[in-house]
């Protein structure tokens, strides 16, 4: 019989994808099949995979979305991603809607009420199918919970935690965070606000995050199982395993500036930094994390009102909501900032558009168009124009690369996912520099001189992209590149690691 293990959290953002990868790593590298699952993410970071066959009874699309961290979790999980471990996700666009993704199709744009009130129980449908499906091919699943397991006023329809518990009877293991301060206090009341009949269900709870001396935990530990009847099973030290952010809440908010990347010991003046706007609904910002992983790069995420004067290149980003982020970047004014800028700028999917010199039937993607047929101008930094529909291309994809602009030397095949609405076409002749099939068009991507877009999301995890990129930073700022590194394990196994290190698993080994 299956086994699944929901880790579930005492609030967001306490450490519960890295739990969840680290025992999937863990689990597979003791030959068990084992597969991640989460019931309902809520997520603009999203990848491209095969649908679950069972789920194509329309004849449709090949691939579909599922949230980053349940695609990061299968590669620790050594199995392929499906749709069937992230069956239902839900993608912020504004205006209090999101978009509504099940079985890696979108389907909708809905407030939460209408979501909950119309369209719920269909959610849950597919993930009692999804989860089934998983069961019927895996000996664990390891499930990720959403949030907290203690929101009262949800739990009559909280898909990702306590519906997920009672459909699988997992085994629940609790996560709090000591970084957030009270995790004794968030972890006891969560106990106590759980649903009566998953409380039985906790094997135990972790604590993350900790800094110090492990020792001064003790007398709290002791007290918090003497009063709960709860083994603690571990502590794990705030280490960050390089494992995808699974939404913006990794992120600084849009009026500060924060740069990632440690450089490996460059001195500052010798880095070079690569601008990203801060846009308001950026999504797939996990495209820039091998850019920050890369020796002497300084990825700077930075307000729309900040100036580009110390940057060496620009990257703009996915975006759930093009025309509503480009309308924030010209009232910000920097959209002047770009079209000062004389370093490489690379634009990724909406990025892509963004940069275009107009998109068509702008209401379908921004909240704040009223006309259905509206046109809002772009930056104009690319001959090229997007028409926006209801359709949505999803696709898993291997592209050829010319190796010129801003990617020069980059010759050769690059490989990615797209997910995106609207189709970009050109609007004069303008350089094609992504080729499919032998077919290179502007609606997979364009190049004036150092600007270049394009549709390719993961783009820079390809070694040659990744490497003319950062070149052509280091040549616009006129200095010498610092010498390859030798790549650090793997965050798989950098989250496995922190939990066989630091946790008991003896539970692991009892039904």
């Amino acid at each position: 019989m299956t086994r699944t293990v929901l880790v579930a959290g005492t609030a967001s953002h306490v450490g519960k994808s890295t739990v969840a990868a680290g025992l999937c790593r863990l689990l597979a590298d003791r030959g068990v099949s084992v597969a991640p699952f989460k019931a309902q993410n809520m997520s603009n970071n999203a990848r491209a995979v095969p649908r679950a066959p069972e789920t194509k009874v329309d004849g449709g699309a090949v691939y579909g979305e599922i949230g980053v961290s349940q695609y990061v979790q299968a590669r620790a999980a050594r199995c392929q991603p499906t749709t069937d471990q992230n069956p239902v996700l839900l993608k912020p666009r504004g205006d209090s809607e999101s978009q509504l993704v099940v079985d890696g199709v979108a389907v909708g744009h809905y407030a939460a009420g209408d979501y909950y009130d119309a369209h719920w129980e269909r959610a849950r449908e597919a993930a009692v199918a999804a989860h089934d499906r998983l069961a019927a091919a895996h000996d664990v699943i390891v499930a990720e919970g959403a949030g907290s397991i203690a929101e009262i006023n949800f739990h009559d329809r909280d898909l990702a935690n306590v519906e997920t518990a009672r459909f699988a009877d997992a085994d629940i293991v609790l996560v709090g965070d000591i970084e957030r301060g009270g995790v004794f206090a968030s972890l006891l009341g969560t106990l106590e606000l759980m649903p009566d009949d998953l409380r039985a269900q906790v094997v135990g709870v972790v604590i993350t995050k900790f800094r110090g001396d492990r020792s001064l935990l003790d007398a709290g530990i002791d007290e918090f199982e003497s009063r709960t009847g709860v083994d603690v099973l571990g502590v794990i030290p705030y280490d960050d395993p390089g494992l995808p952010e699974e939404d913006s809440v990794g992120l600084p908010a849009t009026d500060e500036r924060a740069v990632r990347g440690d450089n490996d010991g460059v001195a500052p003046g010798r880095a070079v930094t690569v601008a990203v706007p801060r846009l308001p609904r950026v999504s797939n910002f996990t495209d820039l994390e091998p850019l920050a992983a890369t020796p002497g790069v300084r990825v700077a995420y930075v307000p729309l009102d900040a100036s580009l004067a110390d940057a060496d290149a620009v990257v703009i980003p996915g975006t759930k909501n093009t025309v509503d982020d480009l309308l924030a970047i010209r009232d910000a004014g920097f959209d002047d900032e770009l079209r000062d800028f004389d370093g490489p700028i690379v634009g990724l999917c909406g990025g892509y558009q963004i940069l275009g010199e107009e998109i068509n039937n702008a209401e379908i993607e921004g909240t704040e168009i009223d006309d259905a047929a509206a046109t809002v101008s772009g930056v104009g930094l690319l001959p090229v124009a997007t028409t926006f529909s209801e359709a949505k291309q999803v696709v898993d994809t291997t592209l050829t690369l010319d190796g010129r602009g801003p990617l020069s030397g980059a010759a050769g095949s690059v490989s990615g996912y797209e997910i995106h609405m609207g189709a970009t076409a050109a609007t004069e002749s303008v350089d094609t520099p992504f080729a499919r099939d032998g077919e290179a068009t502007a609606a997979l991507g364009a190049r004036d001189g150092d600007v270049m877009g394009c549709y390719l999301h993961g783009l820079f995890e390809n070694d040659i992209a990744r490497e003319a990129f950062v070149t052509a930073a280091f040549e616009a700022a006129d200095r010498e590149p610092p010498g390859a590194s030798t790549p650090d394990e793997s965050p798989y196994e950098q989250a496995a690691a922190l939990v066989a290190d630091h946790c008991s698993l003896d539970w692991l080994d009892h039904d």
